[in-house]
């Protein structure tokens, strides 16, 4: 299944667990076409609370990722947790295989000193995490009008968030730079778990400001008596990771056409989390 190389280092000081993504080497082939596009999601069981991505390489089979993450962990809880690093197979419009998994008990890492190993990729175990939905959209970025227009898809399996075990999605979408947010849009309500919007929506970005800005897409159930609750959030932009950096930088590389893709709601606070460690 390929191998792992990666490095493990406690701050105990500030109660940090970093890990170093290197690289990963003699991946199989996963694709159709006799390639792979792998990327890296990391986390610690049991909570599973935070979780990373590298950037996605396209098709390599021996990818040099050289990121590092951080988990805050007091040393006195470390010893009970695991930390995964599972390598997927990214895939633009279906599910992400998992290529295979290291796994490591704290309790057998030596924190004496910073460890740097490689280790052989096990069979991935299915990750069970709850199950938000997901979405489909299109980015097209036009330099020379410094236009870039997002367009709201469809959206499918979501959660059931009413009592009737029905929901009222629609999506908003927060035109954000430097974090801070900008211009917000809503598409119109749908009363369905896998609603069709097709709905388009245009910001003015010129060239320069393309890398500094980022769109936060999330999908809400509509209320008429009470709060609006968000089902599940994705953000785009340079600085994100994984498969929403990769969409990205795709529609970057492809100015003047829109590149259609589905993303994996995730749960508003993680996004949140990860929008204000990057910065």
């Amino acid at each position: 299944m390929g191998r792992l190389h990666f490095t493990l280092d406690n701050n105990f000081t500030d109660n940090i667990l970093v890990v170093g993504i290197l690289q990963a080497a003699e991946l199989p082939a996963m694709d159709v076409g006799g390639s792979s596009d792998p990327y890296v999601k990391l986390y610690l069981l049991p909570d599973k609370k935070k979780k990373f991505e590298t950037k996605v390489h396209r098709k390599n089979f021996d990818p040099n990722f050289n990121e590092t993450f951080s988990f805050k962990v007091p040393y006195t809880e470390l010893g009970g947790r695991t930390l995964v690093m599972t390598v997927y197979d990214f895939d633009r419009f279906s599910k992400h295989d998992a290529i295979g998994a290291v796994k490591i008990p704290m309790s057998t890492a030596d924190f004496s000193q910073s460890l740097e190993e490689w280790r052989d990729l096990q069979k991935a175990e299915k990750e069970e995490s709850e199950k938000l939905g997901d979405v489909c959209l299109s980015l097209r970025y036009v330099p020379t009008a410094g236009k870039l227009t997002v367009m709201i898809l469809e959206a499918k399996n979501l959660k059931k968030m009413d009592v009737g075990g029905l929901s009222d999605p629609y999506v908003k979408i927060h035109f954000m730079q430097n974090g801070k947010r900008l211009k917000k849009k809503k598409t119109t309500i749908k009363n369905s778990l896998n609603p069709y919007y097709n709905e388009s929506f245009s910001f003015e970005v010129p060239c320069e400001q393309i890398e500094k800005v980022q769109i936060a897409v999330t999908v809400l159930d509509y209320d008429k008596i009470g709060k609006n609750d968000a089902i599940g959030k994705v953000v785009l932009g340079a600085s994100s990771t994984g498969t929403e950096q990769r969409h990205w930088s795709d529609m970057l590389a492809n100015p003047r056409r829109p590149i259609a893709q589905w993303h994996s709601l995730r749960h508003q606070e993680e996004v949140n989390s990860l929008l204000f460690s990057k910065k």
